[in-house]
């Protein structure tokens, strides 16, 4: 690897004399002196292949030989690696850090040491610099090569794509034949060309530090990544492997994860001669022994492994290093053996507190070098002129010509199609949190004191159509779609670019600290045009869109292409009607985000003015979804088959429960079918927002209104349909909800409202959930099984029914006395506003029904004996029920969703109308926000999507599942108050009793449309308000 002359050394960074190397001694604590004696060239092998000679006292401790390696790379987390080489027994072993080399390497000159990466953290985004990343990437390719690294053909393709993209940047059909022809990544690779080339097509403008980002991202996700398997036997003599990992010991059979020990339940390891033993800490609801046992080949294999988890132990889970112990008076019993460096957490601790400056390191079989910081940013303060030396100089470069403020050119060098990774350095200072494993959970540590922008929105790309690509979270597409990101770094280039080749897509996905000046650069590089965040939405709102087609077209149709339970004529109607839609976006979204780049100025930069808008790019593509309207009509039929097949199948009915409970399903399944018909209701928004935007004379305003009457069109011609397909699967849906009742779901029938009213008893205000339709009103409680249906108690038909105001009569506030043929019942609200709400829709109900002017049929599948009003009925008879309802239903033997609206309604005691539900539709959104706890200091960038009254979030936006949800019904929205001591700006707080939660946006636009949506959820003056102003249009 090449090195800068007169670069700063990483000993010295560290205050340490030049022979010091990378000490894991904190600051301010002087080396141990070097054993004096002649200095010996030990030959190490690096990652990339190349052999290098590092000269270093031959009784120095292993310690030295590392720091000299480190200190050769100029690498800063050199904690990360580790030494091994093959002793005399032709055992593989690392080197110890404590004692001398002479003693572990006894012929020195016959011994070639190999540097590769011991330890790997659980997120490589908490890999602070290139360099360490590029190390780690060349390791991964050197677990392809070895066979280590084992996972399916579409995994093994997509991972020496992004390798090849490294190494010889974008696509080129004769190039990449040329190249996998010369260079083997895996056996048998032949069979894979096609596969890999198809992949890095779609990498286009990806630089090599995204690459490497990107090979490490579905690398982690892997069974085997990092994984180093050592063969032992069970007690039964069963021949299996343990390898360690950051969480814990694991055991695999063959390549097959068997078993996971978490270091949270390890309370011992050790080792007797062949027998390697962990202590289980005491479990009654384990089914294991308390100490388990495992032979090894030898010994000496044994207490290699034994070293091994000692470190990975104290690396990942102690905050520094351990202590030494006292050595014994007379004799000692046990291994003296330690860990001996820094842990996880001081190694981010010193990354994050510490400056560097950009050096330059060589990629070996790549076009392109790279540039990283190696030194305090205040030391630099003009923006400095860079060429590529001629023996690193890519094949295919251009010199682009940009003037600085003095009107003086600098040439920099750029790859053809794709952002320079060379740019001229300036002031920055880029700081991560950091996720460490303690006592078993992860902690986040975040040190946030600055300013914090979030920058846009990561770009993705579609999914290749694999179940397993899509289960990895791919971005296919994300090269050219996103370019340079420049959210984490304030560098400028001459030519406005960022000049960091570190910032890919993804690095911003985690928590991410800036200062306010880097926010104050970053205002002024970004566009501030209204029309370029309008843009930017489109580009989010539609990655969750395909990510929401996935399930289907992806998710579901692996599951029953797995199982025969779905008819074929079914099968056929649903996913050939997705699949084009599927396509259709893709391609959309790439188009959208190819636009966002132009206009960011991140390629071709002289063209920015030309394509800094996006109603071209609207109207072309809704003009050609004009073809996909009959596919899109055809979603009633499919939803109306969809739900007869369950219905007629009992092996259907157990398929779709079991996949509505796997977290890629956040939604009921059948909410899914109807995203089609949402989605252009959410793109008539935009281009509406967008119309209002631009002035009549604007270039981009007449491309925008003929968007508009496009999808206007549409909206219209299906509008009819999405609001039957609505109604229709709200009933449906509450079916699943609601035991002890039948035939819900009957032509003509409309859900109006559900929520959350105390009904007056003998036994006084009892709580009970009320479901309103156009006929009838059902009242419920709460089941006893554990599914938690609500069991129906009765039903009020709506035809010749009363309501009035009752507060007076039964001294109950906000109280109502609903009045039918044969019972009359009283309720009370929880507000006011709530009881207005019932009191209106009741209203309108009674209308419908005296206008339709037929019985509503009986609904209770039984009713109780004696005649009795099923509130009479006793208890234990109630229980019963519920135990013994019909076993037909969808989640009678599953575990229910918690979070679903009837439950949320239900905990939080308010109630959602059907009118809600439909300008909740309309109101969904999907972007970056940074989140705040009440009591913490540092602030979490999160991928959040807002829809079903709920937020969703993601630790990225390319994740199949939410990490978790925050239903909204109920919560409160506010501007933090100068007490609260929230000095951001775009900060909204959302509170609900003692629960508080603080978000952050990254501009004006995009914090107005949050609070927008949000408040659409959570005001409930504002849904009354949309009540009175739409419920004829809807009703």
């Amino acid at each position: 690897m090449g090195e800068p002359e007169q670069q700063q050394t990483a000993g010295s960074r560290l205050g340490t004399p030049e022979s010091g190397g990378i000490s894991t001694l904190e600051h301010g604590v002087k080396p141990p002196t070097s054993p004096q004696g002649k200095s010996f060239p030990f030959k190490v092998q690096m990652l990339d292949d190349t052999q290098e000679t590092i000269e270093v006292p031959i009784h120095a401790p292993g310690k030295a030989l590392l720091d000299a390696v480190c200190c050769h790379l100029n690498l800063v987390e050199g904690d990360y690696f580790g030494l091994e080489f093959q002793d005399h027994r032709k055992v593989t072993v690392w080197l110890d850090l404590i004692k001398p080399i002479l003693k572990q390497i006894r012929r020195p000159r016959n011994v070639v040491v190999k540097f590769v990466v011991k330890f790997f953290p659980p997120d490589h985004t908490q890999l602070q610099e290139e360099l360490t990343r590029y190390l780690f990437a060349l390791q991964v390719k050197q677990d392809l090569v070895q066979g280590r690294l084992i996972c399916n053909d579409s995994s093994t393709a997509l991972l020496i794509s992004h390798i090849v993209q490294s190494e010889i940047g974008d696509f080129d059909e004769a190039g990449d034949h040329e190249h996998l022809s010369k260079n083997t990544y895996i056996p048998n690779q032949e069979t894979l060309e096609e596969k890999i080339m198809e992949f890095h097509r779609n990498h286009f403008g990806q630089t090599p530090a995204e690459s490497d980002f990107q090979l490490l991202e579905i690398a982690r996700r892997l069974e085997l990544y990092g994984i180093r398997l050592h063969p032992a036997k069970d007690r039964e003599g069963t021949k299996i492997n343990l390898a360690v990992a950051n969480t814990g010991i694991l055991v695999f059979q063959g390549h097959t994860k068997i078993n996971a020990f978490n270091w949270a339940k390890v309370r011992k390891l050790s080792f007797k001669r062949k027998r390697f033993l962990i202590k289980l800490r005491p479990d009654a609801n384990s089914s294991y022994q308390d100490t388990l046992e495992f032979m090894m080949a030898s010994r000496d294999f044994c207490k290699s492994f034994w070293k091994i988890c000692v470190e990975y132990h104290a690396f990942f889970r102690l905050f520094e290093e351990p202590k030494p112990k006292p050595k014994p008076v007379i004799f000692s019993r046990g291994s003296s053996f330690r860990f001996s460096g820094r842990t996880q957490k001081q190694v981010l601790d010193y990354v994050k507190e510490g400056g560097h400056k950009k050096v330059q390191f060589e990629r070996k079989h790549s076009k392109l070098c790279s540039i990283r910081t190696t030194h305090p940013p205040d030391q630099i303060l003009e923006i400095a002129n860079i060429t590529l030396t001629p023996s690193s100089q890519p094949e295919e470069m251009q010199s682009l010509k940009q003037e600085k403020e003095e009107n003086q050119a600098t040439d920099v060098a750029a790859q053809h199609r794709s952002p320079s990774p060379k740019k001229s350095p300036v002031d920055k200072k880029v700081k991560e949190g950091s996720t460490l494993r303690i006592d078993g959970e992860d902690a986040v540590k975040d040190h946030a004191h600055h300013n914090i922008k979030n920058a846009h929105h990561p770009s993705t790309g579609s999914s290749t159509g694999s179940p397993h690509l899509s289960e990895l979270s791919i971005n296919s597409q994300g090269g050219m779609m996103t370019g340079l990101n420049s959210s984490l770094s304030p560098n400028l280039s001459p030519d406005g670019k960022p000049s960091s080749p570190l910032i890919s897509p993804l690095l911003n996905e985690t928590v991410c600290i800036r200062t306010d000046d880097e926010d104050d650069s970053r205002k002024k590089r970004l566009p501030t045009d209204k029309a370029y965040f309008i843009a930017k939405e489109v580009s989010a709102t539609e990655c969750t869109y395909l990510k929401d087609l996935e399930v289907i077209t992806v998710w579901f149709q692996n599951a029953v292409n797995k199982d025969e339970s779905m008819p074929d004529s079914l099968r056929n109607l649903m996913f050939s009607n997705f699949e084009p839609l599927h396509k259709f976006h893709t391609a959309f979204l790439k188009e959208v985000e190819q636009r966002l780049a132009l206009w960011e100025g991140r390629s071709n930069s002289h063209l920015k003015s030309e394509n800094q808008k996006i109603g071209d790019v609207m109207l072309k593509n809704l003009q050609a979804m004009k073809q996909l309207t009959s596919n899109l009509q055809k979603h009633y039929e499919v939803l109306i088959e969809f739900e007869k097949a369950i219905k007629a199948s009992r092996k259907l009915e157990v398929l779709c429960r079991d996949f509505e409970q796997e977290k890629v399903c956040y939604l009921p399944l059948n909410s899914f079918l109807i995203q089609p018909l949402h989605r252009l209701m959410h793109y008539k928004q935009i281009m509406e927002r967008l119309c209002k935007h631009y002035s009549p004379n604007h270039a981009d305003f007449r491309d925008s209104r003929a968007a508009l009457a496009e999808i206007s069109e549409m909206v219209a011609q299906l509008h009819g349909t999405m609001i039957k397909m609505e109604n229709f699967q709200k009933l449906h849906e509450l079916r699943k909800d609601l035991t002890g009742i039948e035939n819900l779901v009957i032509p003509g029938r409309e859900f109006m409202r559900l929520g959350s009213l105390s009904k007056l008893s003998g036994k006084g205000l009892q709580q009970r959930m009320f479901f309103l339709f156009n006929d009838v009103l059902l009242y419920t409680s709460r089941g006893l099984t554990s599914s938690n249906q609500f069991k129906v108690h009765g039903q009020l038909p709506l035809y010749n029914m009363t309501i009035e105001e009752s507060e007076e009569e039964w001294g109950v506030s906000h109280c109502l006395t609903l009045r039918s043929q044969n019972q009359a019942i009283v309720v009370a609200a929880s507000s006011k506003g709530e009881m207005e709400k019932w009191s209106e829709d009741i209203q309108m109900a009674i209308d419908l029904a005296e206008k339709s002017g037929g019985p509503v049929p009986e609904l209770l599948a039984s009713s109780p004996p004696d005649g009795k009003t099923p509130d009479e009925a006793p208890a234990d008879q109630e229980s019963e029920d519920d135990l013994s309802a019909s076993r037909s239903s969808l989640e009678r033997q599953s575990p229910h969703r918690g979070n679903t609206t009837v439950h949320v309604c239900w905990h939080r005691n308010t109630s959602v109308s059907m009118l809600d539900f439909s300008f909740a539709v309309e109101n969904q959104l999907s972007g970056n926000l940074l989140r705040k706890f009440k009591n913490s200091n540092g602030w979490q960038k999160l991928w959040v999507v807002f829809t079903n009254f709920c937020l969703f979030f993601y630790k990225s936006h390319q994740d199949n599942h939410p990490l978790a949800s925050l239903p909204l019904l109920g919560y409160s929205l506010t501007i933090p108050s100068e007490s609260e001591n929230i000095h951001k700006d775009y900060v909204f707080k959302l509170h609900f009793k003692s629960h508080v939660y603080y978000f952050r946006a990254e501009n004006e636009y995009t914090f107005d449309r949050w609070m927008g949506v949000i408040r659409s959820a959570t005001d409930s003056a504002c849904r009354s308000r949309l009540l009175i102003h739409r419920e004829s249009h809807m009703y």
